[in-house]
């Protein structure tokens, strides 16, 4: 087998383990070439699931070296930095993430935190040359990265800096790849009429990491409906980051009221039962989109 070959059984794979319903999406894993974003080997990989139990304290990560790049082509972390415990990600947790966007040729896109590239250019190779991608990443070496490495793109454009304070423009979806306590006013604004939104909700676990709940939100009739689409570890953007939120999401994921939120509420009002996360200005509800509540203070959750 032949490195295409490798990558269309990759992505077959990849589909049945994320559940991806888009094939345009199917077909952006079996064209994208990930050993060109990750530079020349040998590699490290590693098991996600084994990365996840480290994080939780029950065991060590171990990588496994490889020299192959038909290796690559598995459902695993591959290093990119191990002195900062820097990867490229799960596939399948980024496919499942992607499919939801439900994009369409010609969207526009949103991606922040986009490492060095590798899925930026699967939802390029999504929207096509009539549509457009702008991503952003903090760090400036993988910034760099990014933009060597999707320079034949000519719909996508790199930034390098906080894409919390980054105006992206009107957009029609954005993936956020770093963790928030709620998302950023400012992408609530710049999602256009039916714009889809995937973020993740989370609390901190450490000065960089936080676990909580990767959401789908999306912006209809001046609403915007709200809903799970899986659990999530992950960095977390520090600009956007609520201490006061902290203890609000914990009780919030140990409850699992987290996972039933079905509208993220923008209009000012008081705490009510249906209050998930009430912090100033948004409020994740469980509250059906446009739907006001009574106030009460018997079992809301308030920062």
């Amino acid at each position: 087998m032949n490195l295409e070959d490798y990558r269309r059984f990759y992505a077959e794979e990849i589909s049945f383990a994320a559940n991806v319903n888009s094939p345009v999406l199917i077909e952006a894993f079996a064209r994208t070439p990930r050993e060109k974003f990750l530079g020349p080997g040998p590699w490290q990989i590693g098991s996600p699931e084994v990365r996840s139990m480290a994080a939780l304290g029950f065991c060590q990560v171990d990588y496994i070296p490889i020299d192959d790049p038909r290796q690559l082509y598995h459902n695993v972390v591959v290093v990119i930095d191990r002195s900062r415990d820097i990867n490229n990600g799960q596939p399948s947790a980024l496919a499942r993430w992607i499919d939801v966007l439900d994009l369409k040729p010609g969207n526009r896109v949103y991606h922040l935190g986009s490492g060095v590239g590798y899925y930026t250019a699967i939802i390029a190779e999504m929207v096509g040359p009539g549509g457009s991608v702008v991503a952003s990443e903090v760090d400036p070496d993988l910034a760099a990265r990014a933009k060597r490495n999707l320079a034949d793109y000519r719909n996508v454009t790199v930034h390098s800096g906080d894409g919390a304070i980054f105006d992206p423009g009107d957009c029609d979806a954005m993936l956020i790849n770093a963790g928030v306590s709620l998302p950023s006013v400012l992408w609530l604004d710049r999602l256009r009429e039916g714009g889809r939104l995937v973020v993740p909700i989370t609390m901190a676990t450490s000065q960089t990491l936080g676990a909580g709940l990767m959401a789908r939100i999306v912006r209809q009739n001046g609403h915007f409906s709200a809903q799970g689409v899986s659990p999530v570890a992950i960095y977390s953007c520090t600009s956007l980051r609520d201490p006061q939120l902290d203890p609000v999401l914990r009780k919030a994921l140990t409850t699992q009221t987290l996972f039933k939120v079905k509208s993220l509420r923008r209009d000012i009002h008081e705490q009510a039962e249906s209050c998930v996360v009430h912090g100033a200005g948004l409020c994740l509800s469980s509250a059906d989109p446009g739907t006001a509540q009574a106030p009460s203070n018997s079992a809301a959750v308030n920062a």
